[in-house]
């Protein structure tokens, strides 16, 4: 009985970082390759490097992305980390669009 005694804060620490760690690690990579496989055109994401973009094709493992107007880039679907819920101008000239004031339209 001792000798289980001795083992028990080594099991109760292993148990810990198991709770803290690795089980909210894994539950934020299954989420995020859920995501990633979930994805679908004209939807506006976040790469992992910051850069905002919309889906524009995809592939086994690449992702076409629009960053500006007639500028795409090919990136690897893992370096996408975040889906924005925003929908995106169409235009961002257009006048009817609330989301674009008066100084974005001069530029």
């Amino acid at each position: 009985m001792e000798q289980f005694a001795s083992l028990l804060p080594l099991v109760a620490i292993a148990l810990l970082f198991w709770v803290m760690v690795v089980r909210p690690a894994s539950r934020r990579q299954k989420a995020i390759a859920k995501l990633q496989a979930d994805l679908q055109p004209g939807q506006r994401v976040m790469l992992s490097a910051g850069i905002f973009g919309t889906v524009r094709s995809l592939g086994d493992d690449r992702v076409r992305i629009e960053i500006a107007p007639g500028t795409e880039i090919e990136v690897a679907r893992a370096a996408i980390s975040v889906v924005d819920n925003q929908v995106a101008p169409t235009d961002p000239t257009d006048p009817t669009d609330p989301s674009t004031g008066p100084d974005d339209q001069a530029r």
